[in-house]
């Protein structure tokens, strides 16, 4: 027997369908190219043109518009081209034609002038954005299913020719693939009061409304998490992934949209990638690589040639790579969770260190990426470093806490995977940098000199001694974090039993770390990936995924690895050598720097609760009317959630290690070394 065919499903029309359709003003240039489906009745087609092939399901059910008026499914006052209508559609004024669409199920086309695909299209695939350099060299191509570590490894490792032609290559695979003269119209999407759609595949439940133009793009739309195009929006050159939000105006040319992102408010974008809940209103993009949780919400902000993850801009921020005569060559890094302050401005190219502050204007290249959680103000055209000293900030906790709550991604198929870790073998790794650097700068110039130059920075002493201070206590608080983790959970019987539970499970771990913005490994697993790709073992974008996801999924077992390796250097003595006393001092000194960082915390929390924050409120009242006033909007300071945060952590942490303490007390200690 064989297999069905699609076209069996569909019939031609009756002579007395021909006749009904030419009564309601229907004509077409061959009413044998008309299919229908077995249930087709002719009763709700009226004023239709068509030309080419066509296939029509029924249409039985009803549909709600805006503002509670119910239209009967059918097409009504329209030109079809070669075009597939699924069951219970509805086409009503399309001002131009509809040409070369599979429309499903349950869609509404409605007061539209031109959807059409012209030729053989592959729907923004295999595009090439210039991001990060708009002079180019750092092209990516875009695919459906882009995510930020593939482009992470496109644009950045271009020392890796083998694998950047790899990559690429599958990207060409698939843009074939989806290659085709047909769109798709996905089942349930509304398009209403649009002008021209074209070489556009559209997924399901799309809402597209009042938009001006979309042309060349994938809208990669599903039940699970729409996207909404809203009005006056104009792209080309496009590819926007699920539970994107770009309306009002805004202007996108040759970008992708990753998942849960949100454009608005006119904001315009050129040669751009926005990755997982990336927030973009007023400003502009040119030549952005912008990592998961970039927001810029500020018309005067431009983000241009640099790359960024985890940012909030501030107004009027701005970086400048013009400072040259043969064209637009530098290029800026800013770390995760890094910010700027209002009219901050970065000369191109530097490099900013993860979870730091850039305040004022900065005229010379700043390197800083092994001084992370840092300040660099400007103070008389200089560019003053105050190294770790987010690190007390209770900004930064509150940040670190807001962005898994602040993640818009519903689809079942996340792209981007992300870690949200605070502080992680990458961070912890600069901070045992920057510590020894400043050793270093301070051994140098003298125990008291008043002020220290680094790389066209200057640090004050004051700020470099307790950077110093703060990095350590920082390192102890994570190395100590790991070593209880590992430890949880079970009781020990000898110094033995301790040491095959320290043993790593992975040789993997030990090293250097990388960001591929927002998923966090060692260089060495993810250089066995790459070399997997650079010789032919890996050949599909499916097979480069899974091995991301796998990184992913074993950060924890990597991270032990390092912290063991990294806490005997730190400590002076390896893992293999440790005694409970050994367990007992670490803990301690990880509760000594828990508590310190905490109550560090806790005080610059107090400072948002001041006096002096209370300027302005309680206007016209009298006695107690500012604090009472300042309180109905803030809220009283013990009650705050951050704070009330800040101590039950405190008192977690400290019955934490006071348990590990105690179970280590009662575990016989033993002379035996274990290799």
């Amino acid at each position: 027997m064989t297999p069905t065919s699609k076209n069996d499903f569909y019939r031609p029309l009756h002579d007395d369908e021909i006749g009904q359709l030419v009564y309601q003003g229907c004509s077409s240039t061959d009413w044998n190219l008309v299919k229908v489906s077995s249930d087709f009745s002719p009763d709700h087609v009226e004023n239709v043109k068509f030309t080419g092939h066509i296939r029509l399901n029924s249409f039985q059910h009803s549909v709600k518009l805006v503002g509670g008026i119910t239209f009967h499914t059918g097409i009504y006052n329209a030109w079809l081209h070669n075009c597939e209508v699924g069951r219970n559609a509805l086409i009503h004024n399309v001002r131009s034609y509809i040409a070369n669409y599979i429309i499903e199920e349950g869609v509404v086309i409605h007061n539209v002038t031109t959807i059409a695909v012209d030729g053989e299209a592959t729907f923004g695939n295999g595009v090439m954005v210039e991001a990060i350099n708009e002079g180019g060299g750092r092209a990516i191509p875009m695919y459906d299913y882009l995510s930020t570590h593939v482009a992470y490894m496109l644009a950045l490792y271009r020392h890796r020719p083998n694998l950047i032609d790899a990559l690429k290559n599958m990207v060409k695979d698939y843009t074939e693939k989806v290659k085709s003269s047909q769109g798709t119209i996905g089942a349930h999407t509304k398009i209403l009061n649009c002008n021209t759609v074209l070489n556009v595949k559209i997924g399901p439940a799309t809402t597209i409304d009042g938009t001006k133009k979309l042309q060349n793009g994938s809208i990669n739309s599903t039940r699970e998490a729409p996207v909404v195009i809203g009005e006056g929006v104009i792209m080309d050159d496009f590819i926007v992934c699920s539970g994107t939000r770009i309306t009002d105006a805004t202007l996108i040319s040759k970008s992708f949209v990753g998942q849960g992102c949100v454009l608005d408010k006119h904001y315009s974008a050129v040669n751009s990638l926005f990755f997982a809940n990336c927030q973009g209103f007023h400003g502009e993009a040119c030549s952005v690589f912008a990592g998961p949780y970039t927001v810029t919400h500020h018309k005067s902000t431009l983000l241009i040639a640099g790359m960024f993850s985890f940012l909030n801009a501030g107004s009027g921020s701005n970086q400048s790579n013009h400072l040259y005569k043969l064209g637009p060559i530098h290029q800026g890094i800013m770390e995760r969770g890094a910010k700027t302050t209002s009219d901050s401005y970065l000369l191109w190219p530097s490099h900013i260190g993860a979870f730091s502050l850039v305040m004022g204007r900065h005229y010379k290249h700043c390197d800083t990426a092994d001084f992370p959680f840092s300040y660099l103000i400007e103070s008389k055209d200089e560019s003053i470093l105050v190294p770790g000293i987010n690190l007390k900030s209770i900004g930064t906790v509150r940040d670190s806490q807001k962005w898994p709550r602040r993640d818009n991604r519903t689809d079942s198929n996340l792209l981007d995977l992300i870690n949200f870790n605070l502080l992680s073998p990458y961070t912890v790794h600069r901070m045992l940098n920057g510590r020894k650097k400043l050793i270093d700068i301070r051994k140098s110039s003298g125990e008291f000199a008043s002020e220290y130059s680094y790389d066209k920075m200057k640090i004050e002493k004051r700020a470099l001694d307790r950077g110093i201070q703060l990095y350590e206590m920082a390192i102890w608080k994570f190395l100590g974090n790991s070593l209880i983790t590992r430890l949880q959970g079970k009781n020990y019987t000898s110094d033995h039993d301790i040491w095959k539970t320290l043993k790593p499970d992975t040789s993997l771990g030990k090293g250097s770390w990388v960001d591929l913005s927002g998923l966090i490994c060692p260089f060495e697993a993810l250089d066995n990936l790459l070399k997997s790709v650079e010789n032919g073992e890996m050949t599909t974008l499916e097979e480069v995924n899974a091995g991301l996801v796998a990184l992913h999924k074993n950060y924890y077992n990597y991270e032990w690895t390092w912290a063991a390796d990294v806490v005997g250097e730190f400590y002076g003595k390896s893992i293999s050598q440790f005694t409970t006393q050994d367990v007992i001092v670490v803990v301690e000194k990880w509760k000594e720097s828990v508590l310190g960082i905490d109550r560090l915390l806790y005080e610059d929390a107090k400072k948002e609760f001041s006096m002096a924050k209370m300027t302005g409120f309680g206007v016209d009242g009298e006695n107690g009317a500012r604090e009472l006033d300042f309180a109905q909007v803030r809220g009283e300071f013990e009650k705050n959630d951050t704070v009330k945060a800040i101590q039950v952590h405190m008192q977690n942490k400290e019955a934490l290690g006071n348990e590990l303490i105690q179970r280590m007390k009662q575990t016989k200690s033993s002379p035996v070394t274990v290799n």
